[in-house]
């Protein structure tokens, strides 16, 4: 597929490890809330891509993207230092199983995170039909420190009784110390939320972050009578692991 040399039009730092761009969007783009794209630079002739999920809402004029900082990465270690009028090269192509039409409708709907992998989570909580979809949304962004928090004050902004938000700090002192994956499994995220515990004839579940929360949630849904979304059908959750880097809680 083919790729669209785009100008990067704004820069956030949200941490040493973490920063988010926004870029021009190529002509006749279409994606979904939820979904991910093929991005990269090129460095002497050659293309460095990497998975990059979609922060924005389809409905907004740029792309937005979130990104982890690796001092050698091969990518990430000169993306972050680009600025405004940089430019990147952006696949025409998206994919992901983070969308809606990757679980079944139901009542809450809860979004597991940690680090970076918050960033499918920021698109679907921007757009409308999560919100025609279920009862409630509950975002659980797990982080080693404070400031890798991102998007903290947007999300704080959307928190009413159809979205719920926790935080979790691991390595810093926080309200919550305890991994979100933590909570989930031990019952103690929904005593917090006042909400009946997570079923899975109701509820559904969607993951994004470092391989071991994704498998550690996975074995723990799959044992306890959750069925996972892939070729044979639509589940009640999903999991999503190609996106670039993870600045993840422990």
């Amino acid at each position: 597929m083919p790729y669209h040399e785009q100008s990067i039009t704004s820069v956030r730092r949200w941490s040493p490890k973490t920063f988010s761009f926004t870029t021009t969007r190529p002509p006749d783009f279409v994606f979904e809330n939820g979904q991910f794209v093929t991005l990269g630079l090129r460095r002497e002739g050659k293309l460095v891509p990497r998975a990059y999920s979609i922060v924005s809402d389809p409905r907004e004029a740029d792309l937005e993207f979130l990104s982890i900082h690796v001092p050698d990465g091969a990518l990430t270690s000169q993306l972050a230092e680009l600025g405004v009028g940089d430019h990147v090269w952006i696949n025409s192509k998206v994919t992901g199983s983070l969308t809606l039409d990757h679980v079944q409708p139901g009542r809450n709907l809860y979004l597991l995170a940690t680090g970076t992998g918050l960033a499918p989570f920021i698109s679907l909580i921007r757009g409308e039909k999560v919100y025609e979809r279920f009862e409630r949304v509950i975002l659980v962004h797990s982080v080693r420190t404070a400031a890798e928090l991102s998007y903290r004050e947007e999300i704080e902004a959307r928190v009413g009784e159809r979205l719920r938000y926790v935080p979790t700090v691991t390595r810093e002192p926080h309200a919550n110390n305890q991994r979100g994956a933590d909570l989930f499994r031990g019952g103690e995220l929904f005593r917090m939320l006042d909400l009946p515990a997570a079923d899975p004839e109701h509820d559904r579940v969607m993951l994004c972050g470092n391989p071991q929360m994704n498998r550690e949630m996975t074995d723990y849904l799959k044992a306890n009578g959750w069925t996972m979304t892939n070729y044979k059908g639509v589940g009640n959750f999903t999991v999503e692991q190609a996106f670039v880097g993870v600045a993840a809680g422990d």
